[in-house]
């Protein structure tokens, strides 16, 4: 934990200028069982499409969102601060950062803070999973560096995602580290106003931050990670609760991230309290203990594809939406899994709608037009762990740019999206009161939005079967309009049963890791 002197003085007394935060972030959710290594290139084409944003064009993009660089945004205003925004970088999540892309933008990164006239604090967004090639829990590199360059007096704060693994290290390191609550992550911003706060009072002199943090030996499989609904909520509640007590400013209970092979793995709590070191640890160990209270819960009972389609095409009531967890784009994947397709083709479901990145197949829908026919084989084409091409016919009903704008607080707070080109093909079979729709995008876009059915003409409420590519992030989106949601046990880089993959580096004996019942 980080001491920090009573008052701060540079340029935060009253009568002077406002305190200067430097803001920025290096976000990524590293799937370490994704061959496909992670490169400048793929952080320049961005989460959502943005790209990389730099200085201003940080404030430009994000003050109107539900961000967590929103909410800094917002809370510098609210709370008295001026920001010095430096760098946002924050590809789709693949596989390992490359040590080159990693070293470029943290040197980017420390360089903008640097250029500050003066500075008095600094937020950070970082994911919480971020694995590069020569740093296990990269994270922590980036506030090690960042600590070293401007010394042990000033504030660093961190905002994390709920699938963050936290180490004893970056808790060290940071002056104050707050993860989100919820998941899906409807609180981005909220997390973000949180962080700005503290930071703000901790300039001023008002708090003294201590951090702890306990880790139950035990993976929190994401099929649990729903914070609206048990076994998780419980504790996740009572970290609510906590932040009322006087001498808490802040407790979090991240759920972990399953698909980073690194030490660090697996859930925690961290506690700040204001200068009660021993109340913080207290704390932090009890919410631990809570999590690993809930193991009896944890138990994996799932359909497979097969299972799922027909459960769907049997129920009473529609739309029933599929969730994918084994090509969940969120968590690494492909985008162009198509086990739950082939099932739907070869069980001649109806109503259906699913969404595959597959450019080639997008490309021959343009070539033929609006009203053309389309015949071919779609999805399966990345890697041999999705699944094999499956052989679409139909018409060419849509085709779009691909953005969107979502004007809702969905998962993770993104308001512009971008799936580049866009086609919807209306699949053989289908009839003018119910259609089966196939969505090809350029781009593999996480289904946080129903933006990506209604942005191609599609109605979600009208359908009988929605596909979406995720496990509990599209659930803010798809909930509203669905009757029922059926978690699929399906393959890919996301499977939710450990079990399909080998791990070297995590710690021994974890809780959660024995190979679950299948149906």
């Amino acid at each position: 934990m980080r001491f920090l002197p009573l008052l701060l003085l540079a340029g935060c007394l009253a009568g002077q200028d406002k305190p200067v935060i430097g803001i920025g972030g290096i976000i990524h959710e590293t799937n370490t069982f994704n061959p496909r290594k992670t490169t400048i290139e793929d952080f320049a084409t961005g989460l959502g499409g943005a790209g990389i944003l730099r200085g201003d064009e940080i404030v430009k993009a994000m003050e109107k969102g539900d961000s967590t660089l929103t909410g800094f945004i917002q809370g510098a205003k609210e709370f008295g601060l001026a920001l010095h925004p430096t760098i946002s970088a924050g590809p789709q999540t693949i596989g390992t950062v490359t040590d080159e892309a990693f070293d470029a933008l943290t040197s980017e990164l420390i360089d903008r803070l640097k250029a500050a006239p003066k500075l008095d604090g600094i937020l950070l967004f970082l994911h919480g999973t971020m694995v590069a090639e020569s740093h296990s829990h990269a994270d922590a590199e980036v506030v090690r560096r960042v600590r070293k360059a401007f010394g042990d007096r000033m504030p660093i704060a961190v905002t994390h995602d709920f699938h963050a693994n936290v180490s004893d290290e970056i808790v060290e390191l940071s002056t104050i580290l707050v993860t989100y609550k919820e998941n899906p992550h409807l609180d981005a911003r909220e997390r973000g106003l949180q962080a700005a706060r503290l930071l703000a009072r901790t300039i001023r002199g008002e708090i003294r931050p201590t951090q702890a943090i306990a880790r139950p030996p035990m993976i929190y499989n994401i099929v649990f990670q729903n914070t609206f609904q048990g076994p998780i909520k419980p504790v996740v509640d009572e970290s609510k609760r906590l932040e009322t007590q006087p001498k808490v400013l802040a407790a979090s209970v991240p759920g972990g991230y399953q698909w980073a092979d690194i030490p660090a793995m697996g859930p925690a709590a961290i506690v700040i309290t204001d200068n009660d070191p021993a109340l913080a640890k207290r704390e932090a160990q009890r919410l631990a203990d809570m999590l690993w209270a809930t193991r009896s819960q944890l138990r994996l009972d799932l359909p497979d594809p097969a299972a799922a389609v027909r459960m769907a095409m049997s129920a009473a009531k529609h739309p029933v939406t599929l969730m994918d967890t084994g090509d969940n784009i969120g968590g690494g994947s492909s985008g162009d899994s198509t086990f739950i397709l082939a099932e739907l083709v070869r069980q001649k479901a109806e109503g259906w709608v699913v969404a595959l990145a597959d450019g080639e197949a997008t490309e021959a829908a343009f070539r033929a037009g609006v009203g053309g026919a389309f015949d071919m084989p779609v999805g399966g084409k990345t890697d041999t762990m999705h699944g094999q091409p499956v052989r679409i016919r139909g018409r060419v009903k849509v085709l779009t740019d691909g953005r969107f704008v979502e004007p809702e607080v969905r998962h993770g707070g993104i308001r512009y999206w971008d799936m580049g080109p866009t086609a919807v093909i209306e699949a053989e079979g289908s009839t003018p009161d119910l259609g089966s729709y196939l969505i090809l995008t350029k781009k593999r876009i996480i289904p946080f939005s129903l933006g990506q059915l209604t942005s191609g003409g599609i109605d979600p409420k009208r359908q009988k079967i929605l596909v979406a590519k995720g496990t509990v992030a599209p659930r803010a989106a798809y909930e509203p309009v669905s009757a029922q949601i059926i978690v699929v046990d399906s393959g890919g880089v996301t499977a939710v049963n450990p079990a399909r993959f080998t791990f070297r580096r995590v710690r021994e004996g974890l809780f959660g890791m024995e190979r679950p019942e299948k149906r």
